[in-house]
């Protein structure tokens, strides 16, 4: 093959959106939406979908004991592979595109390749990361934070759900408790094509992110106990209120938002009231706080700050307050090399194109000390993203997949 015909393959726009549009009946909801929680019924229909087509295309399938699935596309040469990754888990009111692109673009690159036959030096591998959401097992990033050994294997496996279901069960449950080890894939370089989840590239009329690395993740689950009473015989000097706690700790966290400022976000994601009745005092409270920051230092005095202002709020309503971490990731910064790579091959293809940071976490943050790492971003229409309504339009997808095609075709004929 010429370098001019090299340069010139691009994805079958048509082969993609049909996949896409097939994985999201794996768990549809009214409106276009997926509910696909890790190692659900549904998780379960999306993985032998996607399996069925890694085998389809005579790739060499392997699932490892945390249920991570590697289709490997053997090379001219014996070398690492380059590794495209994503995930196929969805949030409860997830979307066709989150995780699930960054996967079918991938078989989408094979496709291309097998339809050439053109066999690169390097293997490539598409991966499927198990649990990256998060949302039924905590921590996200499960599966790729166990083959990149920040999480034991033994721990995972023994993590439950709010039902008290494990995941290790579970993955034998659903048929996906594989047999090789994590982490047996070593990597020459890992790419991940994503959409943004967020407004910058569409206010900014353009077509790839160039994502230059990702958001330190703290999350903190607090449980506040208090003393239930009667909402209207108690005095409010006499009342130590668990809902009352727990809405100033939500204030809090806006608040220090706001003294760290420029990039800091903090979020309340969960508010459970016991009793959750209209004339009684709470006597207890349970509620999240999800703090990010791409400065490491900026996060840790937003985590101080919050924790100073816990400890007031306590003594000031006559609490108590504890504290369990859920998840805590430090930011990633990509290899500057690999962002260059993406920026390059998307101008090339005369797209435009912007460096960028991502504000969620992703599988691709795990593989970044170990080996060059790259995350390609396309356009989320609205920026609305773990919504029924995620978009990102034909024109956006093929973009970006074509930047994928090329980028791991570059790396894939490297020595």
């Amino acid at each position: 093959m010429t370098q001019a015909e090299f340069s010139n393959m691009r994805i079958n726009l048509d082969r993609l959106l049909s996949r896409l549009k097939a994985l999201g009946q794996d768990g549809a909801l009214e409106g276009g939406g997926v509910c696909r929680l890790a190692l659900s019924d549904t998780d379960k229909l999306g993985r032998d979908r996607v399996s069925g087509w890694m085998r389809e295309l005579g790739l060499e399938v392997s699932i490892d004991k945390i249920g991570n699935m590697m289709a490997l596309l053997p090379g001219q040469e014996d070398l690492p592979p380059v590794v495209i990754g994503s995930h196929i888990d969805t949030v409860a009111t997830g979307g066709l595109y989150d995780g699930n692109l960054g996967v079918l673009a991938g078989l989408e690159v094979i496709s291309v390749l097998r339809d050439s036959g053109y066999v690169p030096r390097r293997p490539i591998v598409v991966a499927a990361f198990t649990n990256e959401e998060g949302s039924r097992f905590a921590p996200d990033m499960m599966g790729s934070a166990v083959d990149r050994g920040s999480l034991p294997l033994e721990e995972a496996l023994a993590i439950a759900d709010a039902d008290g279901l494990v995941v290790g069960d579970e993955l034998a449950r659903i048929g996906y408790a594989g047999e090789a080890e994590p982490g047996h894939i070593k990597p020459h370089c890992f790419f991940e094509l994503h959409v943004e989840q967020g407004p910058v590239l569409e206010e900014e009329g353009l077509e790839i992110g160039a994502v230059t690395g990702v958001q330190g993740i703290s999350w903190t689950e607090y449980t506040v106990t208090g003393v239930s009473n009667h909402a209207g015989t108690t005095p409010m000097r006499l009342r130590h209120d668990a809902g009352f706690a727990a809405a100033s700790i939500s204030v809090a966290a806006r608040a220090v938002a706001g003294e760290i400022g420029e990039d800091q976000v903090a979020t309340v994601g969960v508010t459970e009231l016991d009793p959750n009745l209209v004339n009684v005092i709470a006597r207890k409270a349970r509620l999240t706080v999800d703090l990010r920051n791409i400065d490491e230092a900026k996060l840790q005095a937003a985590e101080k700050s919050l924790t100073d202002k816990i400890e007031t709020i306590a003594e000031s309503e006559g609490v108590e307050i504890t504290s369990r971490t859920l998840a805590r990731f430090e930011p990633v910064i990509f290899d500057d090399s690999m962002v260059d790579l993406i920026e390059s091959m998307a101008k090339d293809q005369g797209y435009s194109v912007r460096r960028m940071a991502s504000g969620a976490g992703h599988d691709a943050q795990m593989f970044a000390p170990d080996c060059p790492t790259a995350m390609i971003f396309v356009p989320s229409v609205g920026g609305i993203s773990h919504n029924i309504k995620e978009y990102t339009t034909p024109d956006q997808l093929q973009a970006g997949a074509n930047v994928l095609l090329q980028a791991v075709l570059s790396k894939a004929e490297e020595e």
